[in-house]
């Protein structure tokens, strides 16, 4: 019996994966903002597809919108939020080296009322999808994609929450007063070669200044890109201070999943 229930479990354990990932639905598309074609990337699971569930859009690493982007969307979708992965440079720019990615970051952010139109063209999509539930909507965003959704709530931008997974913190445009309506986490590396703590305290000054409801969890000994898989092989090819962390990898997605469930399921009874 118990060889029985073994088995059943090693089945699971191999199976399970594939068969949720045959109930999700998965569309590549287009979309326009100023005039830039964008790619988008939607998922959601087929077995929810009628009802009204909350929408998560995920934004890219500076090397832009991506596999791994992709991935975590449908990540998103198995958890029942309808995921949208965006396109914040247009016109099937991907970069392929760390010079290239630097310089697709720099334009983006460099025009800040550019990027918020980019990224309210992909939140209007979502929105008008049949089965979101507008009034609950959040944005995730790893490195630049961080810096990027921060930014967004900084902006005023109608979102339930945003989460940075080792964002940039720093902002020329800090949040206003009472002007931050989006419930803010960031989880942040205390390696973090490219955000210096100076960076980090001036973080959480801003935030208490402007009385944002923030949190921030740092974990310690994880690097930049600790979320991601292929950081120690993209390390090891242009010499970059990267390292994927898999213990921070999975308790920060564990504490995203627990802020959403603050935010959009707080005091809804079962």
């Amino acid at each position: 019996m118990i060889k029985k229930i073994l088995g059943w479990l090693v089945y699971l354990s191999i199976c399970l994966p594939s068969l949720l990932c045959a109930e999700l639905v998965t569309r590549q598309l287009h979309y326009q903002a100023a005039g830039l074609s964008l790619q988008g990337y939607l998922a959601y699971s087929k077995s929810q597809q009628a009802s009204l569930k909350p929408a998560v859009l995920v934004v890219h690493e500076w090397w832009g919108h991506n596999a791994y982007a992709r991935k975590r969307a449908e990540m998103l979708a198995e958890l029942g939020y309808v995921a949208f992965a965006l396109d914040m440079y247009g016109d099937n720019r991907l970069a392929r080296h760390p010079d290239d990615a630097r310089k697709f970051a720099q334009e983006a952010l460099s025009d800040q009322a550019m990027l918020k139109k980019r990224f309210l063209a992909a939140l209007d999509y979502v929105k008008r999808l049949d089965n979101v539930d507008k009034q609950s909507v959040a944005a995730i965003g790893y490195c630049f994609g961080g810096a990027v959704v921060l930014n967004m709530a900084r902006a005023g931008v109608d979102l339930a929450g945003v989460v940075s997974f080792h964002g940039a913190l720093a902002t020329d445009t800090p949040a206003g007063k009472n002007k931050v309506s989006a419930k803010v986490l960031v989880l942040h590396g205390g390696n973090d070669a490219f955000i210096p703590e100076q960076q980090v305290a001036a973080f959480e000054s801003e935030m208490k200044n402007a009385r944002v409801d923030y949190q921030l969890v740092i974990y310690q000994g994880a690097e930049h890109s600790f979320t991601n898989p292929q950081a120690d092989s993209i390390a090891a090819r242009f010499g970059m201070p990267l390292r994927y962390h898999q213990q921070a990898d999975l308790d920060s997605w564990q504490k995203m999943q627990t802020f959403f469930d603050s935010i959009f399921f707080q005091g809804i009874s079962d």
